[in-house]
Formats: C-alpha cells, structure tokens, sequence
C-alpha cells in the first residue's frame, strides 16, 4: 500500500515553507531514513526522510512550491525496487541515467537529453551538482573541451573565468582588455533571507530603537579565564572556557536587577517574563539565526559554553528545530568574533534589548592615576525606548560591565 509523505507540522509562528531540494527523484530507490527533501521556513531548513523503503512513485510538490504545515510531498510504494534500465527506459531513469550505455550516471533531464542527442558517454562526464550530478552546463562543458563546433561557448562551471570568479565574490576583476566580460548575476532571496530582512526593517520602523554605550576592562576576566582553562576544559568534558558563558550570566544577574529590559510589548501591554531565555546570535551561510539558551539563569558557565557551542554546531549543519528558535527574552550578539569594533545591534522583537560584545583591543587607559595599556572591549545595548527609559539602560549596561570586571561577583550575585 503506497504511503503518503508529508510535510512536517509547522508551528504557529510559521504560516508556510517552500520546497528547497528535492535529494531523489521519481522512481529512484530510497532506504528507510534516508534523506529526500528539504523544506525552507522563515526560520529553519527541515528536512523530510523516507519512512520506509521503497520506490518515489510520485512527486507532489516541486521544488520552489509553497506549501503548508502537512501539506502532501510525495507518495513512497515501499517494498518495490526500481526498474532496471533497458532499451525503454523508465521514468525514474530519465531522472537518474543518461542512456542504456551510459551506466547508472545521475543527470537531469535536461542534461540527458542532451547527451542522448550528441551520443555522448555520460561516465566521460564530471558533473558539478549535488552528489555529483550532472547539469546541462556540464555537459556543454564537455563539448567545448572535445571540440564540438555546435557547443556553446560557454565556460565549465568547475572552472570559472577570472573575471567570473572576482565578479561573483563581489570584487573588481582584473582588466583583460576590450574584450572582459563585466559579469552579473541576479538570483532570488531564499525565504530565511528574505525573512530575516522584513524583520529587520519591521525593527527598525515599528520600535524606538536607541543604543547606549560603554567600555568594559576585559584584564581580571582573562586573567581568570588563562588561569583555569585547561582544568575546565579537563573538567567539563573538553567544553572550552570562552567569555560568551560569563556574559550570558551577567546578563542573566542584570535582567533581574531591571525586569523592563526583559520585558516584552504586546499590544498596550506589557508581559514581565520571571525566566531568562537568551537568545545568541549565531551567523551561518544562508544568515542569522537567533537560538535560544531556556531557562539560562539555571545554567552553570559550563552549561552555557556547552549548549552555546551545541547550537553552533546545529546552525552550521542547518539542523535546529522551530523550538530551538523560538521565544528569547534578551540576545547577545557578539560581532567580536569578526572584527567588529562598534556597532549599533538591531533588535529581535518582540524582545525590548539586545546586547553587542565586541572586538577586544588594548588601548591606554587610566587606572589609578596611571596611564596603562588594557584589554578593552566596547559594549553596545540596543534597546525600545517605548518601554525602556534612558536611565534602565544606561543602569542595566553598568552592571553588566561590573559583573564582568569582577567575575567573582557573578558566582555571588553582587
């Protein structure tokens, strides 16, 4: 009996997906667990596997389709195998095969037509896709290099021009005469990208957004930090001592001290959340995303190095669930980690503050009378006016910058 495979459940912050990549094709053979397709939120990147094994007898949504939560993707005949290429072949081998003389070669139909028209060896052919499938692109490639007078002239795309290659990274090629190519490339946004930047602007219009400043003296922290790295790391199964663990927890100290920074507007109302859940900005690939620390105010310095490095490690993979992503009463966002000396951090609504760490850089400063070089980092608090007043702010970043010159009073709750 054929099985319907769905959609996963979307939750209710997420209206719909979009249908990324589809990894088989129909009649290909798929094992029980193995991966099929990827549907794109505004959030994350979900992935639907086979529940069983079987044939992909049918596709129902193709790629760059919107769909809904549970909406039908396809439908799996489990049992079956697939059938074996002859002087006819199936479907299923217009998707995955070239030609009977071809071999089991994984092409696209445009790219097969195409080989079957130039009778081509497709096992002759490297192909540039994903898992080594072949592209139309590929196999014009293949032509211009056997000389093939009716092939574009168009270049591999394994190898790309000079002036290609700088044009596409977004600096200025090298002059190669008359005859350059000042290359272009327009390309839709990906739904998370296209998320992320109406979020952005909705931040920036709908709040009244300000950010205060200050400087912290990073010494007694890495001081601290070199002291007891390696017993840490020994400790807390090889869990690295880093310098987000101690913000994330005098953030946590300071939310306490001044519950309109963890405060959210809904409407004409104001929800006062009694928990901590830190939000950490995490930048991947296809963007920033935002994973959530639950009830961090509970969590050790190890507890939140482990879990900080857990996520980053899912973001990377695109493997965070809708939960790990939602909810958060405050972030922390460290642009440290590129360079970034000082920036204004723009809000997660509907969040009322957001914490930028930065670049850590000795300068001179004074320090009892005396002109002294120190490890200084500027801190930045981005918060909505509407609901925080200059004051709160300006309070909530000193005690931050307090804890964080003196750790100990973090493990005290000074």
């Amino acid at each position: 009996m054929a099985i319907e495979i769905k959609a996963p459940a979307f939750p209710e912050s997420v209206a719909d997906g979009e249908v990324a990549v589809w990894h088989k094709a129909e009649g290909d053979s798929v094992t029980r667990d193995e991966l099929l397709v990827e549907i794109e939120t505004d959030k994350v990147v979900m992935e639907v596997v086979a529940p069983e094994s079987g044939v992909l007898k049918k596709i129902a949504a193709g790629e760059g389709q919107t769909i809904m939560s549970e909406a039908l993707l396809a439908v799996l005949e489990p049992g079956a195998v697939a059938a074996a290429t002859g002087n006819a072949p199936s479907s299923a081998d217009h998707n995955s095969t070239g030609t009977a003389a071809s071999g089991e070669v994984a092409m696209g139909p445009a790219a097969r037509a195409l080989v079957e028209e130039k009778g081509l060896d497709a096992t002759a052919i490297t192909g540039s896709g994903k898992g080594g499938r072949i592209t139309k692109e590929d196999v014009q490639a293949h032509l211009s290099r056997e000389g093939d007078p009716a092939a574009p002239l168009s270049t591999p795309a394994s190898a790309p021009t000079q002036a290609e290659a700088a044009a596409f990274k977004g600096l200025p090629s090298a002059p190669e005469g008359p005859s350059s190519e000042r290359v272009e490339k327009r390309v839709p946004m990906t739904r998370m990208r296209a998320r992320i930047a109406e979020r952005l602007l909705d931040a920036t219009q709908q709040t009244a957004m300000l950010t205060t400043f200050n400087e912290v003296n990073m010494a007694p922290l890495m001081a601290l930090r070199k002291q007891y790295q390696d017993q840490f790391e020994k400790t807390h199964n090889g869990t690295r001592l880093g310098f987000m663990g101690f913000f994330v927890k005098a953030c946590c100290e300071a939310l306490k001290r001044f519950p309109e920074v963890n405060a959210s507007i809904d409407g004409n109302d104001v929800v006062y959340h009694g928990y901590q859940d830190i939000g950490v900005a995490v930048s991947t690939d296809d963007g920033l995303v935002v994973p959530v620390l639950r009830d961090a105010d509970f969590m050790s310095i190890a507890d939140v190095e482990a879990a900080i490095r857990d996520l980053g490690l899912k973001a990377r993979d695109k493997k965070l669930t809708i939960e790990e992503m939602t909810g958060g009463t405050f972030t922390v966002s460290n642009g440290g980690v590129f360079g970034s000396l000082l920036s204004t951090p723009i809000l997660n609504p509907p969040q009322t503050g957001i914490l930028g760490m930065h670049a850590i850089q000795e300068r001179p400063v004074a320090v009892d009378g005396q002109v002294v070089i120190q490890p200084m980092m500027y801190l930045a608090l981005s918060y909505d006016h509407r609901l925080i007043d200059g004051k709160t702010a300006v309070q909530f970043l000193v005690a931050v910058k307090g804890l964080i010159e003196d750790p100990a009073r973090i493990l005290l709750q000074l």
